[in-house]
């Protein structure tokens, strides 16, 4: 089996890949890359030219974004049935990159207080926040997972964005959120995956 090797810092998006990681349930190495230099410098530049975490590399596949890492891993790792049958990923993918695209914007825009005008959603992909917020609310408050009864990356990677979400406030809390954050943390990958990452934290 190729080595897998998972480049992240434990205060980063990299959670997402860790829980991710500790899902499928293969062998990995991990290198914890620090801010600054180590992250900005030739040798990980080398792995992402944006200097940023997490990335893998899988015998000579490199893959950087959280939400593409997921589903690459979901892939690579069949047995673990984190991706439905090829023939029946519509709510898979549709999922997956609205959490990637409308999701991530809406939130990041709204924390920086950079809010498009009315005028101006028609140019923004997400259209506005309130939109965005309540088509969660809606597609969770009607089914337990976002492809429905089977728990998939995408909830790996979308959970992980309403999860943070509600820690950091720039997601307002629902009851359909939470219940959901509850159910998907509730899994001992999850819990493996938390472990880990705080006690690198702790170590650094």
């Amino acid at each position: 089996m190729s080595e897998l090797i998972f480049y992240t810092n434990p205060q980063s998006r990299g959670r997402i890949v860790r829980w991710m990681l500790e899902e499928v349930g293969g062998p990995y190495r991990t290198e914890v890359v620090g801010y600054g230099p180590a992250m900005k410098g030739p040798d990980y530049l080398a792995i992402n030219p944006m200097g940023k975490v997490p990335a893998i590399r899988h015998g000579g596949a490199v893959v950087t974004e959280a939400a593409a890492i997921c589903a690459y891993l979901a892939d690579a790792f069949p047995a673990a049935g984190l991706a439905p049958p090829t023939t029946e990923r519509a709510d898979y993918y549709r999922w997956l990159f609205f959490a990637a695209g409308p999701i991530e914007a809406a939130v990041t825009d709204k924390t920086l207080k950079a809010v498009p005008t009315h005028e101006q959603r028609a140019f923004v992909g997400y259209g506005c926040y309130e939109n965005v917020v309540d088509v969660l609310d809606v597609l969770l408050s009607e089914r337990p997972y976002f492809c429905g009864e089977s728990f998939t990356a995408a909830d790996v990677y979308a959970g992980s964005q309403i999860a943070f979400g509600l820690m950091f406030k720039s997601i307002e809390e629902r009851p359909s959120f939470r219940r959901y954050v509850d159910r998907i943390q509730a899994r001992p990958a999850y819990a493996r995956a938390a472990e880990l990452d705080d006690a690198a934290a702790a170590a650094a």
